[in-house]
C-alpha cells in the first residue's frame, strides 16, 4: 500500500507527465512515416501501439530506415510545431506544491536533451527540479543511476509517468510508482502494468499528498461513497451529448460530477454541465439514481451514488473542459451502439423504456 506522507523524493517523466506533447508527437510520427511512403495511422491506434523503448515500434513501420533517418525526419517537424507543446493542466500547481513541500524532484525522460532545455526554459519550471536525466532510450538502465547518485531511498521514492515502461522503470530501481492518465498509454494498459498508484492527473496527486500529510483525513473518512450527478443532455433534434474521458477507460459516457455540500442536486447538474461542455441546460428531469460499487471501467476503486437526469440545451456549441477529451451528438439509439460505461448503457436503456 503506497503511503504518501512517507514519501521524500519524486522522479517524474516528462512527455504526457508534465507536458502536453502527445498530439505534437502523434503529428511529427506521421510526417516521418509520410517521409518514407507509409501511411499515417489514426491518433487511436498511434496510443495502442507506441511504446518505450520505442525502437521496435519504428521497426514495425519503417524497417528498413535507420535510426538517424528516421530522428532527422522526425524532428524535422516536431522542431516546426514545438510550440504547441505546452503544460499540462495542474503540472506547474504541482510542482509549486511539491517543492514547497521539500520533496526532491528529478526528471527521468527519453526527450532528446537539446529540445527538452528548450521546452523546458520555455515554460520556466527548470528551477524545480534537482537533476534531469534525458535522452534516456531505456530508463529501465538508468533508474539505479538516478536513486544512487543522489542517495535516494526507495522505499521512499515515487516515479510518475504516464507509460508502462514508466511502471516498469520503477519496478525496475525499487522505487514505488504512479501512473497518470493524461498521456500516451491508455488506462487498461497502465493498470495492467500494476503501478502502486493510478491518478487522473497531477492535480489529484496533489490532493492525495495533502490528504496523507491531513491528521484530520482517515483512511474511513475517504472511503464514504460519492454522490455524483450527470445528464443526458438533448438538443432541438433529439439527439443526446456522449463523452469520453481518460477516467473511465475512454469509454463513452454522460457529463457528470460531484455535489457539493450544500448544493441542491438540480443546481449541481447545471453548474457540472456547464463547467464540463459549456452549455446552459433546462427542463432538468430525474430519471433514476445507480448504486455503482467499484465499476471495472473506472481507474480506480470507488462507490458512486449516481443521480439521473435529461435535460435540454439551446445550442449544440459544446466547449470540452480538460477532464473530457471527445464528444458526439447523438439518438440515443445510436448511443447504444458506442461501447459506453456499463451506468451510461442503463441510463439510456431505462431512458428507452420510460419514452
Amino acid at each position: 500500500m503506497l503511503d504518501l506522507k512517507n514519501i521524500q523524493s519524486l522522479i517524474l517523466d516528462w512527455s504526457g507527465t508534465i507536458v502536453d506533447d502527445l498530439t505534437v508527437v502523434w503529428d511529427a510520427t506521421n510526417y516521418c512515416f509520410g517521409k518514407f511512403g507509409v501511411a499515417p495511422i489514426s491518433r487511436e491506434k498511434f496510443r495502442e501501439e507506441f511504446c518505450l523503448p520505442f525502437l521496435p515500434f519504428y521497426r514495425r513501420y519503417l524497417p528498413t530506415q535507420s535510426l538517424e533517418e528516421i530522428d532527422r525526419c522526425y524532428f524535422e517537424r516536431f522542431n516546426a510545431i514545438q510550440d504547441e507543446v505546452a503544460l499540462l493542466p495542474h503540472a506547474r500547481e504541482f510542482l509549486e506544491f511539491a517543492h514547497s513541500r521539500d520533496l526532491r524532484m528529478f526528471v527521468l525522460s527519453t526527450m532528446d536533451p537539446v529540445v527538452f532545455e528548450r521546452l523546458c526554459g520555455r515554460v520556466g519550471i527548470n528551477h524545480f527540479y534537482e537533476g534531469a536525466y534525458v535522452g534516456i532510450m531505456d530508463k529501465t538502465a538508468e533508474i539505479h543511476r538516478v536513486v544512487q547518485s543522489n542517495n535516494l531511498d526507495p522505499a521512499r521514492a515515487l516515479y510518475v509517468g504516464d507509460m508502462v515502461h514508466d511502471i516498469e522503470t520503477a519496478r525496475h530501481g525499487g522505487v514505488q510508482s504512479c501512473a497518470v492518465l493524461t498521456g500516451f498509454d491508455k488506462l487498461e494498459k497502465l493498470r495492467a502494468a500494476g503501478p502502486d498508484l493510478i491518478v487522473e492527473h497531477l492535480g489529484e496527486l496533489r490532493q492525495l499528498f495533502e490528504r496523507a500529510h491531513d491528521p484530520r483525513s482517515s483512511q474511513a473518512e475517504r472511503r464514504q461513497p460519492i454522490v455524483t450527478v450527470g445528464a443526458l443532455i438533448f438538443n432541438a433534434r433529439g439527439e443526446c451529448l456522449m463523452v469520453r474521458t481518460p477516467k473511465w477507460n475512454r469509454s463513452w459516457g454522460i457529463p457528470g460530477g460531484k455535489v457539493r455540500y450544500g448544493e441542491p442536486m438540480e443546481a449541481a447538474l447545471a453548474r457540472e454541465m456547464k463547467e464540463e461542455t459549456g452549455l446552459d441546460v433546462r427542463d432538468i428531469r430525474f430519471v433514476m439514481a445507480q448504486d455503482c460499487i467499484e465499476p471495472a471501467e473506472f481507474y480506480r476503486k470507488e462507490h458512486f451514488l449516481l443521480l439521473n437526469f435529461t435535460c435540454r440545451a439551446n445550442t449544440t456549441d459544446v466547449r470540452l473542459n480538460e477532464e473530457l477529451e471527445d464528444f458526439r451528438w447523438l439518438s440515443p439509439d445510436d448511443a447504444l451502439k458506442l461501447p459506453t460505461n456499463k451506468p451510461t448503457r442503463i441510463l439510456l436503456e431505462t431512458h428507452a423504456r420510460l419514452t
